[in-house]
């Protein structure tokens, strides 16, 4: 066995697929990759480091060594065993690109969390999708036959701007929130995420400073960052963004923009009140202050709608909107919106533009009769009963096996209850102790890198079968954590 996997990373080292001085995964990550035990894995590894292979670095893991000094270890060795597979000599080494690309990597739990979500056997409490069986296949299905028997598919570009059928659907979709909004001010995206790098880089300066709620779904992106902006986080209470101290920071900070989800906040599902959004109209307006409002979450209410959204109360075109059809109908569809001021959408379309040339001409199709048809309303109907009844279900595990052990939120709607934990604990320990046990955590600090006591729990990803069994699970290896020399 020691053989096989030995044979294989060189086969990735030769190839070019791993090169020079990328770091290879940890010995226990491997162990699960491979399904052997430590000892062979450590017997593989020590081959590749008597060819020369791949080399340990202090406080750097175990990375594969530069080519040249590789070859020259190989061909001195006395068993020079698969040097018919050793690289080229190079010059150069992707690797020195890899990490000073102007792009910021994802967080390492990130990074962790992307991969293991296709782990199978895996129960996934954190995830920000809905279920399989939440989506609309057979609805969407119907949409595609429809669409096939009506008219030609896309095969073209469409405009800079988007679809102008699919722009006019989002218009009258926006007006039922009180959004007036014309196609020629709506930019068509590929999701929501590509709108705030539009933003991120087509309108904000390097070195800027943008105020938010903190914890933030933003500090787990590095859109922003990479673009050369700051954040300057806002705490928040029940009833949202507080508005004690936003003046003062917005001008101590010179802040460029204000971003906010107040409509069922990611990552506490936080409501923001219709007192609060006036006010920060208000003080926002006295500033000159832009507002960034992230809608993606404004449409999934369960209980009773939400406040109208900062942008219906924009006389001003401070407020850009955003919007997306990937928290309720498909985030395969990837279709979001940017609402906004026409030389701002306009300006942003530009740079769309030299980035991929437009969303899928036939996901705009797809959206368009989509919404047109009906059918995003009839499934919203459907989705909020099943939302409600999956909240309600996990409120009262929680209330059977974290009572003593942490506080919660009971959201209004969206996808998450942020749990407070009483106690502290390290959470990349409690993130690797829960996958282990067959859990995947968004853990808090995530969302607010100085948090130890906070978890985003979703009720919309896992079934309720794997919440009756995950929960409880969760709670014990919490409590095991916060004993005492743990």
């Amino acid at each position: 066995m020691h053989r096989q996997i030995s044979n294989y990373l060189m086969d990735k080292i030769s190839s070019g697929a791993w090169p020079p001085g990328m770091r290879l995964a940890p010995q226990r990550e491997l162990c699960r990759q491979f399904g052997v035990n430590r000892s062979t894995v450590v017997t593989a590894l020590g081959q590749l480091s008597a060819l020369g292979l791949i080399e340990g670095r202090r406080g750097g893991g175990t990375r594969v060594a530069e080519v040249q000094a590789a070859a020259d270890e190989a061909v001195s060795s006395p068993d020079p065993a698969r040097t018919d597979l050793l690289p080229v000599p190079s010059a150069g080494s992707w690797n020195a690109y890899v990490e000073e690309g102007v792009h910021y990597p994802n967080l390492p739990t990130v990074q962790d969390i992307n991969r293991l979500e296709y782990e199978q056997g895996l129960i996934r409490l954190g995830t920000g999708e809905p279920a399989p069986e939440l989506l609309p296949g057979s609805a969407m299905t119907r949409v595609l036959a429809e669409l096939s028997r009506q008219t030609l598919p896309p095969l073209s570009y469409e405009e800079p701007l988007g679809s102008p059928g699919l722009r006019s659907a989002v218009s009258r979709e926006l007006a039922k929130n009180g959004i007036q909004a014309d196609p020629d001010s709506i930019l068509i995206t590929s999701g929501a995420l590509q709108g705030l790098q539009l933003i991120a880089v087509g309108l904000l300066p390097r070195g800027s400073t943008i105020l938010l709620e903190k914890p933030s779904y933003l500090y787990s992106i590095h859109a922003f960052q990479s673009a050369g902006v700051k954040f300057s986080g806002l705490p928040m209470d029940e009833q949202g963004l507080q508005m004690d101290g936003l003046a003062r920071e917005a001008r101590r900070s010179k802040a460029a923009m204000l971003y906010s989800i107040p409509s069922f906040h990611n990552p506490t599902g936080v409501l923001m009140n219709a007192k609060r959004r006036q006010e920060l109209m208000e003080v926002t307006g006295q500033l000159g202050l832009p507002i960034l409002e992230d809608g993606a979450y404004q449409e999934l209410w369960l209980d009773t709608p939400p406040p109208p959204p900062l942008k219906a109360l924009d006389r001003e075109g401070r407020v850009l909107h955003l919007g997306t059809l990937s928290k309720a109908a498909s985030p395969g569809l990837r279709i979001g919106w940017i609402v906004g001021p026409e030389p701002v959408v306009r300006r942003l379309a530009d740079i769309k533009m030299q980035t991929d040339y437009g969303a899928s001409s036939l996901s705009q199709l797809a959206a368009a009769r989509w919404l047109e048809g009906g059918y995003h309303e009839e499934h919203l109907q459907h989705l909020r009963a099943r939302l409600r009844k999956r909240r309600d279900a996990v409120l009262d595990l929680l209330q059977r096996h974290f009572t003593g052990l942490a506080a919660w939120n009971v959201p209004a709607g969206g996808f998450y209850i942020w749990l407070s934990l009483d106690k502290p604990v390290p959470l990349r320990t409690l993130f690797r102790t829960a996958h282990k046990a067959g859990l995947l955590l968004n853990t808090g600090d995530l969302y607010d890198r100085g948090d130890n006591r906070h978890l985003r729990l979703s009720y919309v990803y896992a079934s309720p079968a794997e919440l009756e069994l995950g929960l409880p699970l969760l709670a014990g290896l919490i409590r095991k954590l916060q004993q005492p020399g743990v």
